[in-house]
């Protein structure tokens, strides 16, 4: 195709880049050199048949342009069928300038973006290309963030025949986009509030939704939200402090929701707002009235920690923090009659249980209006009367106001609106049958929804089974009292707050509170069985997710048990929920094993071990001393036969000795329980296989390791396979680089596409140190930021330093002096220091490269940054040697 010139305005541009090109040069140059000279030709022919225009050499990749992104596509798809290298390739397109030859915009570092993300034979496309062709079979791989691009992009792959289709995940994190839900349905006659809300957010940093109950805040704070969405690149996140009764747990409910591990010596507010610091995020926290203090005590950590987060609070009244832009949320308009937003609002709902109703008729618009103005426009009255619809008339649900709504003497500015709220609940609920009060007022009891199963298992009933109790949930959200939510494959229950806290109350009178938190407390620990058996096998995740949906359904569960002294129940939700977050980087359950330790061991209860393993695992945010003491405490429990504890996890119990200089305390451990035969995962073979390399004791260590990734291969487990995968690259590291790196490279797919972060945070840290060693540096910097990130992201500083580690030693060699030093003065504690040897080595030569005092300088500069700013500082550095790197064609310069 003959092309009149080079393309200009919007353009379309195609990168390309040769995977793992360090290692074929190294392994055979002449072999390479051949190879890529035929790379370059199928290139330059290809594009140049396509009407594009190669503008650049990079190394071992090209730059082109394209007027369009059809052809830039249909060039890249040919190129993949006749290359004989692993080339991954990336597209976008955008306005981009054309000087002297050359090409300059963001689009250009976007297109480069997309390509990093990619794999060898993988061609992906930026939204802005994919949106503009058609009969293309793309893959949509979502939303991602890209290292220099300040917004996630959206990435697609193209799949065409004799292309391959499978790859590893994209070298590009997903957007850390919060946890913010579409809206279930639309606003009424809140246009003006949500724009005035919205400039509020934006000016203040701290905006509290104030009003009565039902008015309506809850929804209007997620619609802002929303509307803000683009504005928070770090994500908004919702927390729904409804289900919280005890202030003391707030923090950790927060933290739970944000993924933020406690650190050592200090509070979980301080924690949560370290995490935050540098984040460029909106909280939204909803219902603060029953937990006030705790929530302003909270937000003011935050705010005073951080400050790029910004707050929308909703209370039933003010919060008294400093600097709080309080907002007042109407009650809907019922002054303009027929045309008023709260008749409209009637109208919507009760045509959603009665598709005919109208308001045409004036028999029907006279007794809507009256209803509206009667219960003073709150939103949620409205609709509980709106929900009548479909059995009554407006008549008879007007003349039933008159007898059950009575106003508190006064005048209208007297007007206590909660009291009208709580008769138009207690009208609502009058109007139920005697089973479904029932079940209403059992539901109250489960924190953050409810499913099927758990609503049978409180239903106190032998007449109901599962379908009379499908029955009369039904009719509870038919009636409003109840919501459905069908978005996931299982639908989940939940009640409005303020019908959730009525029916509680009604519980409590009854007498049956204690009779159903029993039975609550009960079902989640008998789900035990169940969800640890989904856990061994290749459904893994699901178990994770399940833990997830259910943890404050836990926390509850396990918080009643613990306070009824019920060891059991308490003692099995403690140490199976623990274990599950143990793999997915949540210790919030270790901490209810520690609290059950002393009560089970005066008790000599039969989890006394399992606990003490569990407790022990408080190493990992940090608590290095506890979770020694821990170890030492149940090993004389275990010695004593009593106990004994599932899938062979014995040898967690004395992880916490490798952190404190004792490795062969924890090889003489391991030994002693495999001698027992009850490794039967073998993560305690593991765990010693791990003991022994720390201890230098390289050859048994391989020797142990040897069969260990079959054994784990056995059970189908993948959080065992992939911690045996990364034992045994651990155990093999500078015996056999290649070994290694082949194994704990599997073992990070496996342990990202299983859920189990723990095991992908460890295998980041341990590859960034082999590709340094023996592999590209490109991919030890992408294994150093990931590790780096999900330690941040978890909060966990003390980790987090470990991979700064070795970025350190990274750094040192590329000749990257002044970073090296910065980050080693923040990465440098009592346990890096003797962690990593290549650490220690690289600080010795910066001290003497830069002479004592610049490095000084430099380290005290890097100690003196906060969590946030070092990440930052990081993640910066990393990009720049990236970059340097692909402009030196890979190559490595300690070769």
């Amino acid at each position: 195709m003959a092309v009149a010139g080079p393309p200009s305005g919007v353009v379309t541009f195609l990168f390309t880049d040769v995977e793992g090109s360090t290692r074929r040069w190294e392994a055979d140059a002449e072999g390479m050199r051949a190879a890529l000279a035929a790379h370059d030709e199928v290139l330059r022919s290809v594009i140049a048949a396509h009407g594009g225009i190669l503008f650049k050499h990079t190394g071992d990749g090209v730059c082109a342009a394209f007027f369009a992104p059809r052809p830039a596509v249909d060039a890249a798809v040919a190129a993949q069928r006749e290359l004989g290298l692993p080339v991954r390739m990336g597209m976008a397109t955008g306005e981009a300038e054309l000087r002297d030859g050359d090409y300059f915009g963001p689009v250009l570092n976007r297109t480069a973006r997309v390509m990093a993300a990619g794999h060898g034979g993988q061609i992906l496309l930026a939204d802005s290309t994919a949106g503009l062709i058609g009969g293309v079979d793309l893959l949509d791989l979502g939303l991602r963030r890209l290292r220099g691009v300040p917004v996630p992009v959206g990435v697609f792959q193209v799949r065409a025949a004799g292309l391959r289709e499978e790859f590893p995940g994209l070298r590009a994190l997903k957007p850390s986009a919060g946890n913010l839900r579409a809206a279930v349905a639309g606003l009424i006659g809140r246009e003006s509030d949500l724009a005035e809300i919205q400039a509020a957010v934006r000016a203040h940093r701290l905006v509290t939704l104030t009003g009565v109950g039902g008015v309506g805040k809850t929804r209007l704070a997620l619609a802002v939200a929303a509307q803000l969405e683009d504005e928070f690149p770090d994500g908004i996140w919702v927390f729904e402090l409804a289900a919280i009764s005890d202030p003391a747990a707030l923090p950790d409910a927060v933290a739970t929701v944000l993924g933020v591990t406690r650190q050592a010596d200090t509070s979980v507010s301080e924690s949560v707002a370290g995490a935050l610091d540098g984040r460029v995020r909106l909280l939204v926290i909803d219902n603060c009235e029953h937990v006030l203090d705790a929530a302003a005590d909270l937000i003011e950590v935050i705010l005073a920690r951080s400050a790029t987060v910004r707050v929308l609070a909703t209370s039933r009244e003010a919060l008294a923090v400093a600097d709080e832009h309080v907002w007042p949320v109407p009650t809907l308009d019922v002054g303009a009659g027929i045309n008023s937003t709260a008749v409209t609002l009637f109208v919507e709902r009760a045509q959603a249980v009665s598709p005919e109703f109208s308001v045409d008729q004036a028999e029907v618009a006279g007794p809507v209006v009256e209803i509206c103005t009667r219960l003073d426009g709150i939103p949620l009255a409205i609709e509980l009367a709106a929900s009548r619809m479909g059995s009554m008339t407006p008549g008879e649900v007007r003349d039933r106001l008159d007898q059950r709504f009575r106003l508190l003497v006064g005048t209208r500015r007297a007007l206590e609106r909660h009291h009208t709220l709580r008769h138009a609940v207690s009208w609502s609920y009058d109007l139920l049958s005697g089973t479904e009060q029932s079940m209403l007022q059992r539901c109250a009891v489960f924190a953050g929804g409810f499913d099927l199963d758990s609503a049978c298992a409180v239903a106190g009933s032998d007449d109901l089974d599962e379908y009379a109790v499908l029955e009369v949930l039904d009719a509870l959200v038919r009636k409003s009292l109840l919501v459905a939510d069908r978005s996931a494959a299982q639908t989940r229950f939940s009640a409005l707050e303020t019908i959730r806290q009525f029916a509680e109350e009604q519980l409590v009178a009854g007498g049956s509170s204690a009779e159903v938190r029993g039975a609550h407390a009960r079902y989640y620990a008998e789900r035990e069985a169940g969800i640890i058996s989904r856990w061994d096998g290749p459904r893994q995740r699901e178990a994770y997710d399940w833990l997830t949906v259910e943890l404050s359904n836990l926390r509850a569960a396990f918080r009643w048990a613990a306070d009824q002294r019920d060891l059991d129940v308490a003692g099995t939700i403690a140490t199976w929920t623990a274990w599950l977050g143990f793999w997915m980087h949540n210790y919030e359950p270790t901490l209810w094993a520690e609290e059950l330790l002393e009560p089970a061991r005066a008790a000599a209860h039969p989890r006394l071990a399992f606990l003490y393993s569990m407790a022990s695992s408080c190493w990992w945010p940090g608590r290095i001393e506890a979770a020694v003491g821990y170890s030492d405490a149940g090993r004389l429990v275990f010695d004593s036969g009593r106990d004994e504890v599932p899938f062979g996890l014995d040898g967690l119990l004395g992880a916490a000795y490798l952190h404190v200089g004792q490795p062969e305390r924890q090889v003489d451990w391991c030994r002693a329980r495999l001698a027992l035969g009850r490794d039967t995962h073998g993560i305690t073979r593991a765990f010693l296989t791990i003991a022994l390399a720390v201890a230098g004791r390289g050859e048994e260590a391989r020797a142990a390791a040897n069969g260990l990734i079959e054994v784990a291969e056995a059970t189908g487990n993948p959080a065992a396979l992939s911690f045996a995968l990364y034992a045994y690259g651990y155990a093999f590291g500078d015996a056999d680089p290649a070994v290694a790196l082949d194994a704990q490279r599997r073992g990070l797919v496996i342990a990202q596409q299983s859920g189990n972060r723990n095991t992908e945070t460890r295998i980041a840290g341990s590859l960034a140190r082999l590709e340094a060693d023996y592999g590209d540096p490109l991919d030890a910097l992408d294994y150093v930021a990931l590790a780096v990130r999900s330690f941040r992201d978890a909060g966990n500083t003390s980790m987090m330093r470990f991979p700064l580690t070795v970025l350190v030693a990274i750094f040192d060699r590329l000749g990257r002096d002044e970073p090296a030093a910065t980050i080693a003065g923040f990465a440098v504690s009592p346990l890096t220091e003797t962690a990593n040897p290549e650490f220690t080595t690289a600080t010795s030569h910066l001290r003497e490269v830069l002479g004592e005092v610049a490095y000084e300088r430099q380290a005290r500069r890097g100690a003196a940054m906060s969590v946030a700013a070092i990440a930052t500082y990081a993640y910066d550095q990393i990009n720049q040697a990236q970059t340097e790197l692909n402009a030196s064609s890979h190559q490595p310069p300690w070769g």
